[in-house]
C-alpha cells in the first residue's frame, strides 16, 4: 500500500487564457507541488486518478461546458471527493458564473481574481490537506475490510478445530439455550448442531435429561466450576461413560453470561479401573492370608517400587520433553526451509499465497514449541532492531480489551522514529505490564497515554549505557492516584507492592527495570499524588535499523562465494535441507551424520571455512566435536544448530571464541544471515 505522502500530490490545471496556466504551474512547482497543465476539461477528465491531489480551474475553462468533467467525476470511487479551486475572472465582459461546476463537486474553494500568491498557495495547502484526509479514510476502509476477513477466517478455523475434537463442546447462555455446539453432538447423539442453536437443554434432550443436568448447570451459573461423571445414551446403543465439566464464563464486568460444557468419553478408562479394582481385590485377599512379617516386607517393597516408578516416570517425562522438542524442531526446520526454497522458485501468485499461508502456520507452530520449552526456564534476551511504533499499534486492540471501557487510550507516536535495539517480546510484555499497572491506579477510570519520541536519556543515579545519549523513549502515562515520595523510592524493589495481599507480587516493575537495564537502557519515573504517573523507558537505538525495515517474510538471504562448509547433523532430512540451502546460497558443502563420520573429513580437508554442527549429536556431542575440530583448524568459525532455547548464562558458558548459535527451526534468510555473520566475524 503506498504511503499518503506519495499519493495525491499532483495538481491539475486548466487555465486557457493567455499565460495563466504557466503562471499557476510555476507558483506551485516552486512550492514543491507537481503541476500538470491541460488544455481543456475533456483531457482533465481523462487524467483524473489516484495521483490527483486537487484541480485548479479558471473561469475561462468553464465556458466550454463541463460534460466531460461530469463523466469523469461520476466514475470516481466513493471515498474520493477531489477538491477544486476555481479562480473567477474579473475581466470586463466576462460573467464570473457563466458555467458553474457540476453539482457533484462539493469540495470547492472559489477565489476572485486578482488573487495574491500567498492566498492562492494557502488555498492549495488547505485543499491538499482535505485530499490527504480522503486517502487516510481509504486506508482505514481497506484495513477494516482486511480485519473482517481475518476475523471470519479465525472463526472458521476455530469451528474446524472444535469439530475435529472427539469431545463434546458447547456453550449455553443464562436461559440455558445453546449458543454453540460442535460436530461431536451429531456423532454421539445424532443431533444437528445447527438445529440446536437457540433451543434450551430441555428442548434438545428432554425433561429427564434436563432434570439430571440442571443442578450442575445452576451451580456453574452461580460461579462454581463443576465436574461430574454420568452415563450417556448414544446413538450406537453401547454403554458409554462421560466426564462433564461445567465452567462459568465471565464478562469483563465480572458478570456470568453463560456456561461452557466439555464432555469426554471415559468408558475405556472406567472399564480399565474396574478390571484393576477386581485384580486389586484378589491381590488383597492373597496378601491378607500371609503372615505379618510378609505383609511388612511386601509393604516396604511396594513403597520402594512406587518411589522407583515415580523417579523413572519423571525421568521419562524429561527425556520425552527434550525428545519432542528436538524432533519437532527438526521437522519444522525441514518444513520452513523447504517452504522458503519453494517461495523463491515459484512465480504463480496464487501458489505463492498458499505457500505463504503454510509458512505462517509453520512459524506459529515453531512459536508454540518455543513457548512450551520456555514455560519453566529463564530465557535470554534476543535484541533486534524493533519498530516500536508498529509494536504499539499492533497492541492497541489487546490493550483495549485488557484495560476495559473506563480507560481511554491515547496514542502519540513520533513519525519516522528510529528502530530500538531490544527484545521485542520482552518489550511487549513490559508495555502491557505498565498499562495494567496504570489501569489499577485509576479505579474510577481515566486516560492512559502511550507516547514514543526521541530524547537524550537522563543521567540518573543508576548508570546506564545510554545515559546522556540519544535514545528511543516509550512513555506510559496515567491520570491515576499517583505515588508518594516513599513509594517512588521503593517501587522498583523486588516484592514491594502497594496492592492488597494476594493481588500483587511486587515483581512486575522490578522485572521491567531489570529488562530495561539488561537492554542497556534506563527507566525514569515521574509521579505526583492525585495527578498520575509517567514511566519512561529509554532504549538504545539500533545502529542498523534501516537494514531491518524489510518484513521477515520478504527478507533475502545473503549469498556465499564458494566457501567450503562442513555440516554435521544426525537428522537425515535436516542434513539434506541444510546442505541444499547452503548450496542454493553459493557454498560448497561436505556433510556427515555424526562426529565419527565427520572426523575423517576434518583430518583430510586442508581448508575449511565454516563448521556447522547440531548440538545434540549421538555419541560425541557438537561442542566436543568443535573442540577436536579446533585442534586441526583453530581459526575456523563454528555455527551450532539446536532445537532448544538456551538461557543467557548457559549460552555464554557454552559458546567459545568465534562460535555462534542458531535455534531450530529457522527460515532461509535467518540461516543465510547466521552463516554470513559467522564468516564475516572470522574474516
Amino acid at each position: 500500500m503506498p504511503k499518503l505522502d506519495q499519493r495525491g500530490k499532483c495538481v491539475h490545471i486548466v487555465a486557457p487564457w493567455q499565460r495563466d496556466a504557466q503562471s499557476l504551474a510555476d507558483s506551485l512547482t516552486h512550492q514543491g507541488y507537481r503541476a500538470v497543465v491541460h488544455p481543456d476539461l475533456v483531457e482533465l477528465g481523462e487524467q483524473l486518478g489516484e495521483d490527483t491531489g486537487i484541480v485548479v480551474l479558471t473561469q475561462e475553462a468553464l465556458e466550454s461546458g463541463t460534460q466531460g468533467l461530469q463523466h469523469a467525476l461520476a466514475h470516481q470511487p466513493t471515498w474520493s471527493d477531489i477538491p477544486f479551486i476555481v479562480l473567477h475572472s474579473t475581466r470586463q465582459g466576462v460573467d464570473s458564473h457563466t458555467s458553474p461546476l457540476p453539482h457533484t463537486v462539493l469540495n470547492r474553494i472559489e477565489l476572485e481574481r486578482p488573487v495574491g500568491a500567498a492566498s492562492f498557495l494557502s488555498a492549495v495547502a488547505t485543499a491538499m490537506r482535505s485530499r490527504q484526509k480522503q486517502f487516510e479514510i481509504k486506508d482505514r476502509m481497506e484495513d477494516l475490510a482486511v480485519s473482517r476477513r481475518a476475523l471470519a477466517a479465525s472463526e472458521a478455523e476455530l469451528r474446524r478445530i472444535a469439530d475435529s475434537l472427539p469431545v463434546l463442546i458447547a456453550f449455553v447462555d443464562r436461559e440455558f439455550r445453546y449458543r454453540f455446539a460442535n460436530h461431536a453432538y451429531e456423532t454421539w447423539f445424532g443431533f444437528d448442531p445447527a438445529a440446536m442453536m437457540g433451543r434450551t437443554v430441555e428442548e434438545v434432550f428432554g425433561h429427564e435429561h434436563w432434570n439430571s443436568r440442571k443442578p450442575c448447570l445452576m451451580r456453574a451459573m452461580a460461579g462454581e466450576a463443576v465436574r461430574n461423571e454420568v452415563p450417556l445414551n448414544c446413538v450406537d446403543g453401547k454403554r458409554h461413560e462421560a466426564e462433564i465439566r461445567y465452567i462459568p464464563r465471565y464478562q469483563e464486568d465480572g458478570q456470568i453470561d453463560g456456561v461452557h460444557l466439555f464432555a469426554s468419553d471415559i468408558t475405556e478408562r472406567k472399564e480399565a479401573m474396574e478390571v484393576i479394582g477386581q485384580a486389586a481385590a484378589r491381590l488383597e485377599q492373597k496378601v491378607a492370608e500371609r503372615t505379618a512379617e510378609l505383609r511388612m516386607e511386601m509393604q516396604a517393597r511396594t513403597e520402594s517400587e512406587t518411589a522407583l516408578r515415580q523417579a523413572q516416570k519423571m525421568e521419562a517425562v524429561g527425556q520425552l520433553t527434550g525428545g519432542i522438542a528436538h524432533d519437532f524442531n527438526n521437522m519444522l526446520t525441514s518444513i520452513i526451509g523447504a517452504l522458503d526454497i519453494v517461495t523463491i522458485r515459484i512465480s504463480d501468485e496464487r501458489t505463492a499465497k498458499i505457500v505463504k499461508a503454510a509458512s505462517d502456520a509453520a512459524g506459529r507452530a515453531a512459536s508454540l514449541t518455543q513457548r512450551l520449552l520456555a514455560f519453566s526456564r529463564r530465557q535470554s534476551l534476543d535484541p533486534k532492531p524493533t519498530d516500536v511504533n508498529a509494536l504499539i499499534q499492533s497492541m492497541h486492540m489487546l490493550l483495549s480489551k485488557t484495560l476495559g471501557e473506563r480507560v481511554r487510550i491515547a496514542v502519540d507516536l513520533e513519525p519516522a522514529l528510529d528502530h530500538a535495539l531490544v527484545d521485542v517480546n520482552q518489550l511487549e510484555s513490559a508495555i502491557l505490564n505498565l498499562c495494567i499497572n496504570a489501569r489499577d491506579a485509576m479505579p474510577d477510570g481515566g486516560q492512559l497515554r502511550l507516547r514514543t519520541r526521541r530524547a537524550a536519556a537522563p543521567v540518573l543515579r543508576d548508570e546506564s549505557d545510554v545515559a546522556g545519549q540519544d535514545a528511543i523513549v516509550v512513555e506510559v502515562s496515567d491520570t491515576g492516584v499517583g505515588m508518594t515520595a516513599d513509594v517512588k523510592e521503593r517501587v522498583f524493589e523486588p516484592f514491594f507492592t502497594t496492592k492488597p495481599l494476594g493481588q500483587g507480587t511486587g515483581l512486575g516493575l522490578s522485572m521491567i527495570y531489570g529488562f530495561v537495564k539488561q537492554s542497556r537502557g534506563t527507566i525514569d519515573l515521574q509521579s505526583t499524588p492525585g495527578k498520575g504517573t509517567t514511566i519512561s523507558l529509554y532504549l538504545p537505538k539500533s545502529p542498523g535499523a534501516d537494514a531491518r525495515d524489510v518484513p521477515d517474510n520478504q527478507a533475502i538471504a545473503p549469498r556465499g562465494d564458494g566457501q567450503l562448509v562442513l555440516v554435521v547433523e544426525d537428522d537425515d532430512q535436516v542434513r539434506l535441507l541444510v546442505s541444499f540451502l547452503l548450496e542454493e546460497l553459493g557454498y560448497v558443502v561436505v556433510t556427515a551424520s555424526d562426529a565419527t563420520v565427520a572426523m575423517p573429513h576434518i583430518s583430510a580437508l586442508d581448508h575449511v571455512d565454516l563448521l556447522i554442527t547440531d548440538v545434540g549429536l549421538p555419541g560425541m556431542n557438537g561442542r566436543q566435536l568443535a573442540e577436536l575440530f579446533r585442534e586441526r583448524h583453530p581459526a575456523v568459525p563454528v555455527l551450532f544448530m539446536t532445537g532448544y532455547a538456551e538461557n543467557a548464562a548457559v549460552r555464554s558458558e557454552f559458546l567459545g571464541h568465534r562460535m555462534s548459535m542458531i535455534t531450530k527451526p529457522f527460515a532461509l534468510d535467518a540461516f543465510g544471515q547466521a552463516v554470513k555473520d559467522a564468516l564475516v566475524e572470522s574474516a
